[in-house]
């Protein structure tokens, strides 16, 4: 069921923008990217400034491109389906901000990094 690699979790910034019904769909489009990828998106929660996925992959797949396709396709189709959030945009046109998180959890058990990210504040 896992590869032979662990799973990284993300945390990716932004404003006061997100309620349910737009994590809801970017909870979707996330899993297509991971799928395009050859990975697996094992947990996705956010709040209403940002969002925490763990991911599992091949070591093969290179975090950055993974990464960038995630962030670069949600905010494109985010734009496209909620014409609404461009009131909250910080800057020009972008729904993320630049940087990102990501780091290798080797060592702790799934069931705990799931727990930490269904236990995230997710707004109604």
């Amino acid at each position: 069921m896992f590869t032979r690699s662990p799973p990284r979790r993300a945390r990716w910034g932004c404003h006061n923008v997100f309620a349910d019904r737009h994590l809801k769909r970017m909870e979707e489009i996330m899993r297509d990217v991971c799928a395009d990828f050859e990975t697996e998106l094992k947990e996705f929660n956010g709040a209403a400034n940002h969002v925490h996925v763990l991911v599992n992959f091949p070591p093969k797949a290179a975090v950055s491109k993974l990464v960038n396709s995630l962030k670069g396709v949600s905010s494109r189709r985010m734009r496209q389906e909620f014409p609404d959030l461009v009131q909250h945009y910080w800057r020009a046109n972008k729904l993320w901000a630049g940087s990102y998180f990501a780091g290798s959890v080797g060592g702790a058990p799934i069931s705990v990094l799931r727990q930490y990210i269904e236990q995230q504040n997710r707004p109604l």
